[in-house]
C-alpha cells in the first residue's frame, strides 16, 4: 500500500495549519511556509513538529517553483 494522496485535501501543517505537498522521492509531506519536511513512516503521515526535518532554503525555493 501506498501513501494515499487524497489525503492531501483534509491534512495540513500543524504549525502553520498550511497545505502539504507530497515528496515521493524522499516519502515526505512538505511544508513551504512552516518550512518543514514530515517523515511518512509505513504509510501513515506522522505530523508532529519535533519529527520534522528543517527544510533548506533551496528546498523550499524547488517547491515554490
Amino acid at each position: 500500500m501506498a501513501f494515499d494522496r487524497k489525503l492531501l485535501e483534509i491534512l495540513a501543517c500543524p504549525v502553520c495549519k498550511g497545505k502539504l505537498q507530497y515528496d515521493k522521492e524522499n516519502n515526505e509531506l512538505i511544508s513551504t511556509a512552516a518550512k518543514l519536511a514530515y517523515p511518512i513512516r509505513e504509510d501513515i503521515p506522522v505530523l508532529l513538529e519535533n519529527e520534522a526535518r528543517e527544510l533548506s532554503s533551496d528546498e523550499v525555493e524547488k517547491w515554490h517553483s
